[in-house]
């Protein structure tokens, strides 16, 4: 056990201590902090200066005097010759002017001409559609005798207000929050335990190509190593997490103080045909309706239980190659069951998270760790949580015995092509 723990500490102070480390910890939380602040501001500063001058020719008379001019679109009227202005918007200097051409004959679908010197933005050309419908539609609803205001004030409006019935009674739920948190979670956990499985994996095959494993090898044993070896650079990753939630929580705290005007970041989601309705406030209210500590709780279950089984496997691939472009055919079984899980968390698992598929997903321990993470922020009885828990260490204990098997006798292997057929060679060798 003593021989496990300096390994435990080698791997694991040899790591902290790098300066690659360090960067990463503390630059990664700045770097999304600096994205998402930046992302705020250019949002904001670009509707600001998004001023649209369009002169219309309406051919039809149908919208005089029905273009009202919005504070990021001024609509100008005008009846001089189409040629005319088309040589005028050719030959200015100024930007953000443009020229609507309305067609003489309107039927149910017709096409506008919206001309421009430059490309006109999506905000822009999204705006002038929606002006055109409600403008025409108002026209059509006078020729037929209906007030559009009276229509306007019958029109229903009707949301969804989900809540979630517990034992203690009702609780307000967001399927909007939950469904962002379940895919967050979906992608930084298949990419952390393939992240630091892979660390272990190289960590192995640097050793066996520099020889000093076989150093190592004659004061431990080879179980020893691969446990102080998967344990210590764990903790590493762990210890990486916990400083990323606690630094991202703190800087994202003061970056929300600093820009609160979120509006315009909505604004700028409907400039690219993704409007995201509500506030901040609203966004905030939503997360209020899921548990982020117990969350953050499992999160850190899961990461660990399914890094240990994937690192086992990593490791034993690690001892049976010479270098990682033979890795490949090993690591493709490996990886193909957290492949699907991450592939239908997309699809099934947000759909149906309390369906058969999505269930037995959660307790198969090679695809638990996402698949779960998925459904826990939907809402998962506890015995279920607890069984696939209990799942996952049995699959890791199994998945290291099986491991532990190969790694003796791969990790003093050398120059030898290695095929599946002599990998259950090792695995039988008794000795």
């Amino acid at each position: 056990m003593n021989k496990i723990l300096l390994i435990i500490q080698r791997e694991y102070l040899s790591r902290v201590k790098k300066k690659s480390f360090l960067m990463v910890t503390f630059l990664v939380p700045l770097f999304l902090i600096g994205i998402y602040a930046l992302m705020i501001f250019l949002t904001a500063n670009s509707f600001r200066n998004n001023q649209a001058t369009i002169h219309v020719v309406d051919q039809s008379g149908v919208f005089e005097g029905r273009l009202e001019s919005t504070d990021r679109i001024t609509y100008i009227m005008t009846h001089d010759d189409m040629e005319a202005e088309k040589s005028r918007l050719a030959e200015t200097d100024e930007s953000k002017q443009y020229l609507l051409i309305i067609p003489e004959t309107l039927t149910d679908r017709f096409s506008v001409e919206l001309l421009s010197p430059e490309t006109p933005g999506m905000a822009v050309q999204n705006a002038v559609e929606n002006h055109l419908e409600q403008a025409l539609r108002d026209h059509r609803l006078e020729a037929s005798g209906i007030d559009s205001a009276t229509l306007s004030s019958i029109d229903p409006r009707i949301s969804v207000a989900a809540k979630e019935l517990t034992a203690d009674g009702e609780k307000d739920s967001s399927t909007g929050a939950t469904m962002g948190i379940a895919m967050f979670l979906s992608i930084l956990i298949y990419m952390t335990l393939f992240i630091y499985g892979a660390q272990v994996m190289r960590g192995i095959i640097e050793e066996k190509q520099s020889r000093i494993v076989e150093v190592i090898i004659s004061s431990v044993k080879p179980f020893q190593l691969m446990m102080g070896k998967i344990i210590g650079i764990g903790l590493v990753g762990l210890t990486q997490f916990i400083l990323w939630i606690l630094l991202s929580g703190g800087l994202m705290a003061i970056a929300s103080n600093l820009f609160m005007d979120t509006e315009a970041v909505a604004e700028g989601m409907a400039a690219g045909a993704a409007y995201q309705e509500g506030t901040g406030g609203e966004i905030m209210g939503a997360l209020d309706t899921i548990d982020l500590g117990a969350i953050a709780m499992w999160f850190l279950v899961y990461f660990l239980g399914g890094y240990l089984l994937y690192s086992a496997l990593f490791a034993a691939v690690g001892s049976a190659v010479d270098n990682e472009t033979e890795t490949q055919q090993f690591m493709f079984p490996i990886t193909m069951p957290l492949l699907l899980a991450y592939m239908l968390s997309f699809g099934v698992l947000i759909n149906d998270p309390h369906g058969g598929v999505a269930f037995w997903l959660s307790m198969i321990p090679l695809t638990s760790p996402v698949a779960m993470l998925v459904r826990i922020p939907y809402g998962v009885p506890e015995w279920q949580i607890l069984l696939s828990v209990a799942l996952l260490i049995g699959g890791f204990i199994v998945a290291t015995w099986f491991a532990a098997r190969i790694y003796r006798v791969g990790i003093l292997m050398y120059g030898k092509k290695v095929t599946y057929k002599e990998l259950m060679k090792w695995f039988r060798y008794k000795g």
